[in-house]
């Protein structure tokens, strides 16, 4: 069960998760020296998507969790507004000529052609070509009006992404197996659009990725692969979990942090 507080910094109020984790219990030897030291540490945490995180011992007190909160109460508040700045700066899409399109970790210039000789005429396509993501529209589709130009355009870049992301994703799957030594048979793979999560694994052992992953450095692509794995062998966020992603990626903290800085670019629609 999730707990959750609030606290007031000026006139905002702020809510914040309290994560519990179990300690490993000392040898009867170290119980004396155990005593004289400090108590475990509350991490606090706030994350670009402005969820604020306190991770604590299993045995802390709801006051002394508060206090720890309360200490670094101007570092979190301060902390979700540069994070409100940074999404403020992230415009709408609006799926004309001109705004950036990602793939891959790359920028991409988005060139909507609606010349009818750019093609057959048929079929509206959407091509990589020269540093640009080319959508070349159909003769009958150059001809609607730009907001439902504009709704087509989407459609034909988030199916593009989609089939993209099905090969990609398989392909980069295959290449990392051999890391996760637990798991006996290659994890079907289903796509499921979110706004909040990279990726999850169900209790059968399956992969759900985001196709906006496609959006993203392979190696973030990799990063986020490899934690739902190690999911299929510990099926919560436990020390076992983290020292097991730590053995198949060590640089996982700094590849997240890469992913979750350009999350908001990401998942921009």
């Amino acid at each position: 069960m999730t707990e959750n507080g609030d606290f007031y910094y000026g006139q905002d109020k702020i809510h914040y998760e309290v994560v519990r984790k179990k300690v490993k219990n000392k040898p009867e030897s170290d119980k004396l020296i155990a005593k004289k030291t400090k108590p475990r540490k509350v991490v606090i945490k706030v994350h670009p998507d402005q969820r604020v995180v306190a991770t604590a011992p299993v045995d802390a007190s709801e006051e002394i969790i508060h206090d720890a909160i309360m200490k670094r109460a101007r570092w979190i508040w301060q902390s979700l507004q540069d994070f409100t700045k940074q999404k403020n700066h992230v415009l709408p899409k609006r799926y004309v000529s001109g705004e950036t399109q990602f793939y891959l970790g790359r920028r991409y210039v988005l060139k909507v052609i609606t010349d009818a000789e750019a093609n057959d005429g048929i079929n509206s396509t959407v091509k990589l070509s020269r540093g640009k993501l080319n959508v070349e529209l159909s003769q009958i589709d150059s001809e609607l009006d730009s907001e439902k130009q504009a709704v087509l355009v989407k459609s034909l870049i988030d199916k593009w992404y989609k089939d993209k992301f099905t090969s990609v994703s398989r392909e980069r799957l295959e290449a990392l197996l051999y890391k996760a030594s637990w798991v006996e048979s290659s994890p079907s793979i289903k796509l499921m659009t979110m706004k909040k999560q990279w990726g999850s694994c169900s209790i059968k052992g399956n992969l759900i990725l985001n196709p906006h992953l496609i959006k993203a450095p392979k190696e973030c692509i990799d990063y986020v692969i490899l934690h739902e794995l190690c999911h299929i062998a510990e099926h919560n966020h436990s020390e076992n979990f983290w020292r097991l992603l730590t053995q198949v990626m060590p640089n996982w903290k700094e590849v997240k942090a890469r992913l979750d800085g350009m999350a908001e670019f990401y998942l921009n629609e």
